[in-house]
């Protein structure tokens, strides 16, 4: 496996500990999203399962005996729906709001018994902030009392949210947002056939994290923030602006843009915030909060786009006020 690109201190820590014979049992990565941690998380559980050609297939499918990979369940949109496996998922299924207790209880009866085919055994949590309550009350249990030969890699977006008592008995490897030059060589990897202005775009999108960056691959993100900024620049006194954009992000096809269009107000907004005193911030702050409720609501509760477009670039509109 190639590793992640950037946080080099992060993976030497661990990749050191696992030379040195002296591994914790639990170890909590953590950082902002898309950086790269539970692409590491999987590089690291293949390493503890050492170098055997009959690992990777098994690996990938998910179904090693020694390699535990636990994500939030999808279901499919038969009637009644069913649980997708993890090797048959295309992307499009319905994801469960949480980790369930009973994918953690499902650890047990392996957990009591010596690995498999390898002479450790990984388990991964990606990411262990989707546990249900419940589920991590279940997996505080095996951190206190860690099982032989078993190293729990778990991944966090916010492990301040964590419990403390499952905090404190994790070992932490932090991941930070990436540099330009480590955006730039992740997204050219994924991307390798898009041009130098696009990856220049996706890399100023990402703001440090490549997964974000990718999300936004093909979807002319400079053309959101362009129109964006137009904007906010002269409050589009005509609403000539709004109502181009607001056309041009309804309908089915243009679903992923409009999706796009609705993460990257709010973001535009606290940029704007930071250089902004008085009553121009108590106003820009206003406008985001009232952004990002509007944003969290289109989607959940399908809310018309078109409407949704143009309200959301009227918030944008106030900063030139």
């Amino acid at each position: 496996m190639t590793p992640p690109r950037g946080n080099a201190a992060a993976q030497t820590a661990f990749t050191a500990a696992l030379a040195s014979g002296s591994l914790h049992h639990a170890w909590l990565i953590a950082g902002p999203e898309g950086v790269g941690k539970a692409s590491f998380a999987k590089q690291a559980g293949a390493m503890l399962l050492g170098e055997d050609a009959r690992h990777a297939p098994l690996i990938a499918a998910n179904s090693h005996p020694d390699f535990k990979l636990i994500v939030r369940e999808v279901w499919d949109t038969s009637k009644p729906p069913r649980i997708v496996p993890y090797a048959d998922r295309k992307g499009d299924e319905i994801p469960a709001r949480s980790i369930r207790i009973a994918q953690i209880r499902s650890l047990l009866p392996i957990l009591g018994k010596a690995p498999a085919l390898a002479s450790r055994r990984a388990i991964i949590i990606d990411s262990i902030d989707d546990l249900e309550p419940p589920a991590s009350n279940a997996l505080l249990k095996n951190l206190e009392e860690p099982p032989a030969s078993t190293t729990f890699l778990l991944v966090s977006h916010a492990p301040g949210r964590l419990l403390p008592t499952i905090r404190s008995r994790c070992r932490l490897l932090r991941f930070e947002a990436l540099g330009d030059a480590d955006m730039t060589a992740a997204v050219r990897d994924a991307q390798p056939e898009a041009s130098a202005a696009e990856i220049d775009a996706l890399v100023a999108a990402g703001e440090g994290s490549p997964g974000r960056a990718l999300r936004y691959a093909g979807l002319d993100v400079a053309g959101l923030d362009a129109a964006i900024a137009g904007i906010a620049a002269d409050g589009d006194p005509a609403n000539a602006r709004r109502v181009k954009l607001a056309k041009a992000l309804s309908g089915k096809a243009a679903q992923p843009r409009y999706e796009a269009f609705l993460e990257r107000v709010p973001a535009f907004i606290a940029r704007a915030a930071r250089d902004r005193r008085g009553a121009a911030l108590t106003a820009a702050l206003d406008a985001h909060a009232a952004a990002r409720d509007l944003a969290g609501a289109a989607v959940g509760l399908s809310l018309d786009p078109q409407a949704t477009v143009y309200e959301m670039a009227g918030l944008v509109a106030r900063l030139r006020g």
